[in-house]
């Protein structure tokens, strides 16, 4: 093992075969043929399951690499699911937690900022759903009234479906607001 230090205070054990030798971009291979996305799902998925053998909780990691971003998932069956979606916590800040602490363990063993999605027991899916019949029901609200509608705080990966959709539907929409009050005011007007 070898103390990678992340701040002047802290020191963290990492690893001497996670420890980045630099930079290297996300499609090229590393010595081993391995990607750089590949990688970053493969340490996320390490510290992930870590995670959950401290939590003493079971559930299976499944990886997948689309169009150059790494997608994780924690699944479980019976029990064990209950379990896990106690991980989302509130409105899913347990999730986003969960998910900036993997990003931050790749970026500590690789020194390269991730851009993963962690998703347990299949909340992204649920909720993107959600958010596509809030984007409708904005839309909707404006081609009926006119107007704008502001819709409630929520993620960056979020916000980002929300637009996709909205834009599907010919209305246009923009980010406004910072830190946890950002969110979506969605428009007949494109600005």
């Amino acid at each position: 093992m070898s103390a990678v230090d992340g701040n002047a205070n802290e020191t963290e054990q990492v690893p001497d075969s996670l420890v980045a030798q630099g930079p290297e971009s996300a499609s090229s291979p590393s010595p081993d043929g391995v990607s750089r996305v590949e990688e970053e799902g493969d340490i996320a998925a390490d510290y992930l399951e870590e995670l959950l053998d401290i939590a003493d909780l079971d559930g299976d990691i499944d990886i997948e690499i689309r169009s150059g971003r790494t997608y994780i998932s924690i699944v479980s069956e019976g029990d064990d699911a209950s379990a896990l979606k106690e991980l989302l916590g509130a409105d899913g800040e347990g999730l986003e937690a969960l998910q900036e602490l993997a990003r931050l363990a790749v970026l500590s063993a690789t020194g390269n900022r991730s851009r993963l999605v962690l998703d347990i027991a299949g909340y992204r899916n649920g909720r993107a759903g959600e958010l596509r019949k809030l984007a409708e029901a904005a839309v909707s609200t404006i081609k009926a009234d006119g107007g704008v509608v502001a819709l409630e705080p929520m993620s960056a990966y979020e916000r980002k479906l929300v637009h996709d959709t909205v834009a599907d539907l010919g209305l246009h929409s923009e980010s406004e607001g910072e830190g946890s009050r950002r969110h979506i005011v969605v428009s007949g007007v494109s600005s």
